[in-house]
């Protein structure tokens, strides 16, 4: 599924979109890839001498594929996210860093719908890089008004 898929259904854009494509998803789950090329703004200043993802941003990557998932879902119910209302995170919980991602690297994003609650999301992911758990979190979205 393609690139254009996922600017559909979310309003990120480059260069903070952080995600390629997506490679499967269901009712309650998505699994989502991005490479990272390497030119990207942030490797500059992290750690310019041997670059690595920052672990934030690969939360991020994990979030923006939940705000797709939740985008497919609202859209089977006849809302569309991008243009009324639009998934915005409300926490992170039990974050972990298991694998440090450089430059070149392809991530696998992974995220599955626990539980919703009215506007309410309850969302796992997790990022694998070269079939090895690089991070994983539990974390909530809810609803807001597009009014931007």
């Amino acid at each position: 599924m393609t690139l254009a898929e996922i600017q559909a259904a979310i309003p990120h854009r480059e260069p903070f979109l952080l995600l390629d494509e997506i490679v499967s998803r269901d009712e309650r789950s998505i699994h989502c890839r991005k490479t990272f090329r390497g030119d990207e703004y942030f490797y500059a200043g992290h750690y310019p001498r041997r670059p690595i993802t920052p672990g934030v941003l690969l939360c991020e990557a994990v979030m923006q594929a939940g705000a797709v998932l939740i985008a497919g879902i609202l859209a089977s119910q006849g809302s569309h996210v991008a243009e009324d209302r639009v998934p915005v995170a409300t926490r992170m919980n039990d974050v972990r860093f298991k694998r440090i991602v450089r430059p070149g690297e392809t991530i696998d994003v992974e995220v599955e719908l626990n539980e919703r609650l009215a506007d309410a999301f309850f969302l796992t992911g997790k990022v694998t890089c070269g079939g090895k758990l690089a991070a994983r979190l539990e974390f909530a979205c809810t609803l807001a008004v597009a009014d931007y």
